[in-house]
């Protein structure tokens, strides 16, 4: 997907209902959607310690995305306070990226990992591969979470109907922004 189809997190990054270009679902309760996803990059370098290749991860990188293209609203229920209720998935998202990526890190940082292959650049490659890999089942792990909260979000806000607790979750999402 191309960066013009998402919309990264950022402290100046506010949602529109332009945004939301999929075609809403008749099926669905929800009266609109946000797909929301988390993107990682890493450095991978490779050293020989006691006749030994080995790997090391460095230098996560993890983003917040909202997609436009899988995303979607009903235009007759594009109301402001719906806009702020599906901001605050995008926020949340954001603060569940806070709250983990240190444990994410240190998962990885300063250890380190077998490699694989007969000769430098196999290596090269599959520890590129495997570190993929690994990242990848911890960053399922952290939208699994993602998934979770946002229910929660949900449930607790009634979508956006319960204005009370919807200001509590919008008062926790401005921190993010400070």
């Amino acid at each position: 997907m191309s960066k013009d189809n998402t919309l990264v997190w950022s402290n100046d990054s506010f949602l529109r209902w332009s945004d939301f270009n999929a075609e809403s679902n008749t099926a669905a309760f929800e009266d609109s959607h946000s797909v929301i996803k988390y993107r990682y990059t890493w450095t991978v370098n490779s050293d020989e310690i006691e006749k030994q290749i080995i790997f090391f991860i460095e230098n996560i990188q993890l983003s917040v995305e909202f997609h436009h293209v899988l995303s979607w609203v009903r235009l007759s229920q594009a109301t402001d306070d719906l806009l702020k209720h599906e901001q605050g998935h995008f926020d949340l998202a954001e603060l569940v990226k806070r709250e983990n990526l240190e444990k994410l890190k240190n998962k990885f940082y300063e250890k380190q990992f077998p490699t694989r292959g007969k000769n430098e650049d196999q290596r090269k490659q599959l520890a590129k591969e495997d570190s993929g890999k690994m990242i990848a089942a911890e960053v399922e792990r952290l939208e699994i979470i993602l998934s979770q909260r946002r229910h929660e979000y949900d449930e607790q806000t009634n979508f956006g109907q319960n204005l009370d607790k919807q200001l509590e979750y919008n008062s926790i999402f401005a921190k993010l922004r400070l």
